[in-house]
């Protein structure tokens, strides 16, 4: 155990002191936030307002604007756990390129307790890095305004980091074993960061998409746990406004709102609630995590 714990110290430190690796792993959820700044939050807030058309004595602009800036929060979230854990596990890639896998493997440590640690290691890596980018959205939200986050609902969104950093790390662990170099998962990463907003809808609303690709892209762990994070974050705001509204629609406001913006993810015609989203992307989880430990176990043999 005391081997296992200190290639977990040893793992993180090693992230964490790469300054260029913990700035380009934010650099997809920058690119995010300046593209909502520069186009994308006009076109939320203009599809909001006209979905409000005749409501306006009940909905105003600040409720609009602050669901458009929680809205952009939960999609800064999404892809920050796709590159975030990317990167934290690019670290075994690193690692297998440099022959410091060797040095591991001569350890009494068990080849799946030297996967398990770059997998533990590499969720906790996330998870710190996750957690202080929803502190910090969180924060700015509040200063601008409110959308109505209960002290329940804060706590459920840094529980949804945290199962977004173990399934996406679990992810990513399955990817990385079949790098051999840092060139090639460079390269990889550079496709994983132009793909992922629109995997997971921070740059268009998947509703928006066929039903082939919304179902390509909610195959992946990180659109489900996205879609939780817009239900924990958005629905105060929501309720706030359907209950001004107070039944003149029939909550019709509410569920246009939700239909296009994606509340639900959906495998084909299956539509998941957010418990069945929760398992799901805990299913996927255990399985990488088994598979992870399998690949490495049989592929690398002590030197």
């Amino acid at each position: 155990m005391r081997g296992f714990m200190g290639i977990i110290k040893r793992n993180m430190l090693v992230y964490f002191k790469d300054i260029h690796a913990v700035i380009f792993s934010l650099l997809t959820s920058i690119i995010v936030f300046v593209l909502y700044l520069l186009f994308i939050k006009g076109t939320f807030v203009n599809s909001l307002t006209d979905a409000a058309k005749g409501l306006e004595s009940f909905i105003t602009e600040g409720d609009i604007e602050m669901f458009a800036n929680g809205f952009l929060l939960t999609g800064i979230m999404g892809s920050a756990l796709i590159t975030i854990s990317y990167s934290c596990a690019s670290i075994f890639v690193k690692d297998r390129e440099t022959r410091v896998e060797d040095d591991v493997l001569t350890t009494p440590i068990r080849r799946a307790q030297i996967a398990a640690s770059y997998y533990v290691s590499s969720a906790i890596c996330a998870f710190i890095m996750t957690s202080i980018i929803l502190t910090a959205g969180l924060m700015i939200i509040k200063f601008n305004g409110d959308i109505y986050m209960s002290v329940g609902d804060i706590a459920l969104a840094y529980g949804l980091v945290f199962l977004g950093s173990v399934s996406a790390t679990a992810f990513f662990m399955v990817v990385v074993t079949f790098f051999r170099s840092t060139s090639a998962s460079a390269a990889f990463y550079g496709i994983l960061a132009a793909a992922s907003g629109f995997v997971i809808g921070a740059y268009i609303p998947i509703s928006e998409f066929s039903v082939g690709v919304k179902t390509f892209c909610n195959i992946f762990p990180a659109s489900h746990v996205t879609v939780m994070f817009r239900n924990v974050m958005l629905n105060g705001i929501l309720d706030h406004m359907n209950g001004k509204i107070g039944g003149l629609d029939n909550g019709a406001f509410v569920d246009a709102v939700k239909n296009a913006f994606t509340f639900q993810a959906t495998l084909g015609e299956k539509a998941f609630s957010f418990g069945g989203s929760g398992v799901y992307v805990v299913a996927i989880a255990a399985v990488c995590s088994v598979v992870c430990m399998i690949i490495y176990s049989k592929n690398y043999k002590r030197v």
